[in-house]
């Protein structure tokens, strides 16, 4: 059973087209729904896609460009418009509080909602911000031309509970599953169980989200040993200098990550829209790694 599934809302840079719209990603994990950056038109794209509006928990912002916000207003009101009071955690970098309380400022704003601002300023390199049982959630600062963060999230290492060999071994529910998952044998009437009888390792899993941004030492770290790095490829090689001038990302650059980092899976997104098909992209960046593909509009990943 797949731990993540994501769905791409939007693959354009900074102007939509008419087959991809600006940027936002989904990411569905068991109870989290996880969307990184919000452009227009993103609660759209959901409704497209068959994705619920109020199964969005937290929003990663990666910087604060229209293009990767322009949507949150009314994706967040959508949300609030609901008899209870929703939650919603927002990280983004320094000053997310301030643009998020202009944001809600510039219109009629009537719906109650428990929205926290959370800002981030990792000044060590890849920093850990939120930590729970099953989910960590790191970031690291990128090279564009406002503060902008990378992402990466993962899924930890854990023992789950085969529950066919529970059944077999006549082994109950109860506070005592929770001492063998911790390595603690147990005894069940009169018969000792060990952990291995038992349960199964899941073993951890790691998703990387890079978008606006030059090549850094920041994003080999963050990418290191993901199962799947999502990064942005707004040229191929031939506009390089392009790329160095407005702090964008080359298909070649992010091969070279993936490569490096020794990532299993590439995908790229956050095309000029000087680009009809994706062709040039992805062969610039197969060149350095092979396990590459383009993304477009609603496409669906699951790890």
């Amino acid at each position: 059973m797949a731990s993540f599934e994501l769905t791409f809302l939007g693959t354009s840079g900074m102007v939509p087209t008419k087959e991809r719209n600006v940027t936002g990603l989904f990411i569905q994990h068991k109870g989290e729904g996880i969307l990184f950056d919000c452009g227009e038109g993103t609660q759209r794209q959901m409704n497209i896609c068959g994705i619920n509006r109020n199964r969005v928990t937290k929003i990663l912002v990666s910087h604060w460009h229209g293009d990767h916000v322009g949507g949150m207003l009314g994706l967040i009101q959508t949300i609030a418009n609901k008899e209870t009071n929703p939650k919603i955690d927002v990280y983004g970098p320094p000053k997310s509080k301030q643009f998020v309380d202009h944001m809600i400022k510039s219109c009629i704003f009537d719906v109650q909602i428990d929205l926290r601002v959370h800002e981030l300023d990792p000044k060590k390199g890849v920093e850990r911000f939120y930590d729970d049982e099953e989910l960590a959630i790191e970031c690291a600062y990128l090279v564009h031309k406002v503060p902008c963060l990378g992402y990466s999230i993962i899924e930890k290492e854990r023992v789950n509970i085969d529950t066919a060999k529970q059944k077999k071994l006549g082994v109950a529910d109860g506070p005592h599953l929770r001492k063998i998952k911790e390595g603690k044998s147990i005894t069940i009437n009169g018969k000792t169980i060990e952990p291995e009888d038992i349960t199964y390792r899941v073993q951890q899993k790691k998703i990387t989200l890079l978008t606006d941004t030059l090549l850094s030492d920041n994003c080999f770290a963050l990418a290191k040993d993901a199962d799947l790095l999502v990064c942005e490829a707004s040229y191929d090689s031939s506009l390089e200098e392009k790329a160095l001038e407005y702090k964008h990302m080359t298909a070649k650059w992010g091969a070279q990550i993936a490569n490096q980092a020794n990532v299993k899976k590439l995908v790229l997104t956050h095309y000029s829209q000087r680009y009809k098909t994706t062709q040039s992209i992805e062969e610039d960046a197969r060149t350095y790694f092979a396990d590459v593909v383009c993304a477009f509009d609603f496409m669906k990943v699951r790890l």
